[in-house]
């Protein structure tokens, strides 16, 4: 009786002090400079215009129809397809014609995208389709995405993610 009481006590002290010390895992943020990109993605940071939050866009295509305004110019829904890429070429995300069109509200609520997502359709024409290069801090930052299923990681913290975003209306 006495030992099942003292195993009680002194087990959560003994693993609480061989855990004292530990750190957790940490996922390194590399700046967007540094980044090694597949060669599949086609980034060129140098033909890209760099934003002062730090997204890098280029525009692989100008459409020509109405621009996307800027929030401040009031709320409004982008219609877009788009694919998102790891830095090393994986695709991990998508949405293509012929299903519809990803519809997030640029300016305000419901459905705001990650920061990066909407600094990066403001400027552009319907028509037209522009590649993001976005830090951690307009993504999905030092938290990442976890699967709240298996608890695994499906967008690791700090990742810089590349998209390419077709515009193809405003509502």
């Amino acid at each position: 009786m006495r030992f099942r009481f003292l195993m009680t006590a002194l087990l959560p002290l003994a693993f609480t002090a061989c855990l004292e010390g530990s750190d957790p895992i940490t996922y390194p943020y590399t700046p967007i400079e540094q980044t090694t990109f597949a060669a599949s993605l086609n980034v060129n940071l140098a033909a890209s215009t760099k934003t002062a939050s730090g997204l890098y866009y280029r525009d692989l295509s100008v459409g020509t129809g109405p621009t996307a305004a800027s929030p401040s110019g009031g709320v409004y829904t982008a219609l877009v397809y788009y694919d998102a890429y790891f830095t090393n070429g994986t695709r991990f995300d998508f949405r293509a014609s012929p299903s519809a069109p990803y519809d997030p509200t640029i300016g305000g609520p419901p459905r705001r995208p990650v920061p990066g997502f909407e600094e990066g359709i403001v400027g552009m024409k319907v028509g037209g389709i522009r590649q993001l290069i976005m830090p951690p801090t307009l993504a999905y930052g030092e938290q990442g995405v976890v699967d709240q299923i298996t608890q695994q990681y499906l967008i690791p913290p700090n990742t810089v993610l590349v998209f390419t975003v077709q515009l193809v209306g405003i509502q």
